[in-house]
C-alpha cells in the first residue's frame, strides 16, 4: 500500500477510537423545538404542556404566548412526547427520531375535547307574580326596579308602569294619578320601608297622591310589591291600592358612581362603604330638572319647570342588634307662568290654537 493510501486509513482509524472514546464518555442530545396549534383555527395554544415519555428526570416544557416550545437535553434515539392543553385531546407521538447532527422541529395540531354531559336544571324558588309581603294573600303581586324601564310610557315611573296592569287605569296623560279598579285616585297609598308617604311626587295638588314628575328613584329601589285590593290590615289607610316599596342597601365593599340624563332630569348618584374595614354602607342620588338646565344655558322656553329631590339610605348592621337604616327622601319644585307671556288684545276675539 502506497504511503498516502496509508496516511488515509490511520486518519480514518483515528477518527473511530475518537468516536467511541466519546461515546463512552458523554450522552448525545439534542433540541427538540416547534409550535402547538389548534388543529381547526391554526390558532397557538399558550401554556400547552409537552413531556417526554419515561424520561428520569422529568423532561418537559409549556408553549409561550405564541405557542413555541423548546426542549434541550433529549437524548438522541427514538422518543416519545405526550402533549396536553386544557380543552384538547392528549397528543400522543410516538417513534420521534433524534439525531445528534440537526434539531427536531414538530408542529403539533391538538383537537378540542367536546365531552356530552347531562341537561342543567335551573329552577327559580322566587315568582315574580307572588308578593314580598307574606300578608298579602290575593290582588297583589311584585315588581323588579328593571320593569319600572321596559314598560311603555313609565318613565322609571312605578305608577305611570302599574297603569299596564289589569284593572289599572291612568286618570290622565300629564299626571301618574292612577285609578284602581273604579276607585278614586286618593285611596292610593305609598309605603317606603314601611314608612307612610302622603305623596312622593313634584307639584303634588293637596289631597292626591300622584303629580307630573315623580321623587321615586328606581335606581335606589330593590323589588317591592303592588297591591290592588284585599289589602292587609297593617295597611290602614289605603282604600283601593298600595305601592308597598323598598329600598336596597349600598354597595359595602366598592365604591360606585353614576350620572345620567333622562326624563325625570339630569342625576347624579353615588354609594359605597364608609371604610372598606367596615359593613356600613351608603346610597344616595341627586336629580335636577333637565328643562330648567336648558333655561339656565339660555334657551328661552314658553315654561319652565324648576325641580330638585335627594334620596339616600344609609345601612348600619350590627353582630347583635340587627341593622339600622336611615333612608330619606325630599325635593322642591317651583314653575313660573307669566300672564303677560299670553297674547291679550283688547276689543277683539283673537282664538289661539297650540298644535
Amino acid at each position: 500500500m502506497s504511503e498516502p493510501g496509508n496516511k488515509i486509513v490511520y486518519v480514518l482509524l483515528f477518527l473511530i477510537l475518537l468516536s467511541f472514546r466519546l461515546t463512552g464518555q458523554e450522552r448525545l442530545t439534542q433540541i427538540v423545538r416547534g409550535e402547538i396549534v389548534d388543529n381547526i383555527l391554526g390558532s397557538p395554544l399558550p401554556g400547552a404542556n409537552i413531556l417526554l415519555v419515561n424520561s428520569e428526570p422529568p423532561l418537559g416544557t409549556a408553549a409561550d404566548e405564541n405557542g413555541r416550545f423548546s426542549i434541550s437535553g433529549v437524548p438522541v434515539g427514538r422518543q416519545r412526547f405526550k402533549i396536553s392543553f386544557i380543552g384538547y385531546q392528549t397528543l400522543i407521538l410516538d417513534n420521534i427520531m433524534v439525531t445528534s447532527g440537526k434539531e427536531v422541529v414538530l408542529k403539533v395540531e391538538l383537537a378540542e375535547s367536546i365531552t356530552a354531559v347531562d341537561g342543567v336544571e335551573i329552577v327559580a324558588d322566587y315568582q315574580k307574580d307572588q308578593p314580598l309581603n307574606s300578608m298579602a294573600l290575593v290582588s297583589a303581586r311584585s315588581f323588579t326596579v328593571e320593569e319600572t324601564n321596559k314598560y311603555a310610557g313609565s318613565y322609571g315611573d312605578p305608577a305611570r308602569m302599574a297603569a299596564n296592569y289589569a284593572g289599572v287605569v291612568s286618570s290622565r296623560d300629564n299626571r301618574n294619578d292612577i285609578i284602581i279598579r273604579g276607585n278614586s285616585p286618593m285611596g292610593l297609598q305609598y309605603r317606603i320601608d314601611g314608612i307612610e308617604v302622603s305623596n312622593p311626587n313634584h307639584y303634588s295638588a293637596q289631597g292626591t297622591t300622584g303629580g307630573p314628575v315623580t321623587l321615586l328613584n328606581t335606581n335606589l329601589l330593590s323589588n317591592s310589591d303592588f297591591l290592588t285590593g284585599a289589602v292587609p290590615a297593617e295597611f290602614g289607610n289605603a282604600l283601593s291600592g298600595v305601592f308597598d316599596l323598598k329600598m336596597r342597601n349600598g354597595n359595602n365593599l366598592k365604591r360606585e358612581y353614576w350620572a345620567q340624563l333622562g326624563w325625570n332630569g339630569l342625576e347624579f348618584g353615588l354609594e359605597g362603604p364608609f371604610s372598606k374595614k367596615s359593613q356600613p354602607s351608603y346610597l344616595a342620588a341627586y336629580r335636577y330638572s333637565f328643562v330648567h338646565v336648558l333655561y339656565k344655558l339660555g334657551i328661552n322656553l314658553p315654561e319652565v319647570a324648576a325641580y330638585q329631590d335627594l334620596s339616600f339610605k344609609l345601612s348600619f348592621p350590627t353582630r347583635k342588634a340587627g341593622t339600622f337604616n336611615l333612608i330619606g327622601i325630599g325635593g322642591a319644585s317651583s314653575i313660573q307662568i307669566k300672564d303677560s307671556d299670553k297674547d291679550q288684545r283688547i276689543g277683539h276675539f283673537q282664538p289661539m290654537v297650540k298644535i
